[in-house]
């Protein structure tokens, strides 16, 4: 389980590093990025991934409790190579992915701390670390949420009927492909570490001027991409 463990934590850290890395060289004040839009988001966001599944693959890459939830709920024997579906592997994979999340959005704060302290606008800097809507309706915004990893975790389950072997490329450019299609009503969280552990970090974190961390809609990255992900591999049993 150690094993498990180091990868998926290595993994989602790396992913966060660099996805909120490139949230935060488009929102805060005087970064060469200033001002990039939302392409170079998705864009960043993807190749975040395609390095966090480079660095976990020992585990299977899955960097996602949605992916995980995903495969125990498909029916899958295995995690990854030669890890069992058990409890004990199921939890191991979740909590590293939580600790590698919040571990990657300490990191993004150390390379980006003067421009934290320059940003005057505290949605900004929370955006950096957690998802919010463009329009509050939790209702909607949950079924965003549960549509866009609905489509994440149901895609990359099927990846393994293609005889080719692009691997992290695909999962890379399926990330674009969701940001850009799905991700405006709600900033596409599609992974529930991704967004719960870098939100606990922003509000542990002495950051100037942060305003609050929102914590009210907190639960929908997290219940939407958990039930989109159970879906998809429930769903995947009958294609």
């Amino acid at each position: 389980m150690s094993e498990i463990f180091v990868s998926e934590m290595l993994g989602t850290a790396m992913l966060i590093l660099l996805g909120g890395g490139v949230v935060a060289n488009v929102l805060l004040t005087k970064s060469k990025g200033f001002d990039g839009g939302w392409l170079l988001i998705n864009f960043g966001w993807g190749l975040a991934v395609f390095a966090g599944v480079y660095v976990s693959f020992a585990s299977g890459a899955h960097i996602n409790p949605a992916i995980t939830f995903g495969i125990w709920s498909s029916g899958a024997t295995e995690f990854g190579p030669d890890i069992a579906v058990n409890p004990a592997n199921f939890v191991t994979y979740v909590v590293a992915q939580m600790v590698g999340a919040m571990i990657g959005a300490v990191l993004v704060y150390v390379a980006y701390k003067r421009h934290f302290d320059e940003t005057e606008d505290p949605g900004a800097k929370l955006a950096i670390f957690s998802t919010g809507p463009a329009i509050r309706a939790y209702g909607w915004n949950l079924a965003t949420e549960f549509i866009g990893t609905f489509v994440l975790v149901f895609v990359v389950l099927n990846f393994g009927n293609w005889p080719g072997d692009i691997g992290p490329l695909a999962v890379a450019l399926l990330v674009v492909g969701i940001g850009a299609s799905l991700g405006g009503p709600t900033g596409y969280a599609i992974n529930p570490a991704r967004d719960l552990g870098p939100r606990i970090v922003h509000a542990l974190l002495p950051i100037k001027g942060k305003g609050t961390s929102d914590w009210s809609y907190a639960w929908v990255p997290v219940v939407g991409p958990i039930l989109g992900g159970t879906a998809a591999g429930l769903f995947s049993t009958l294609v």
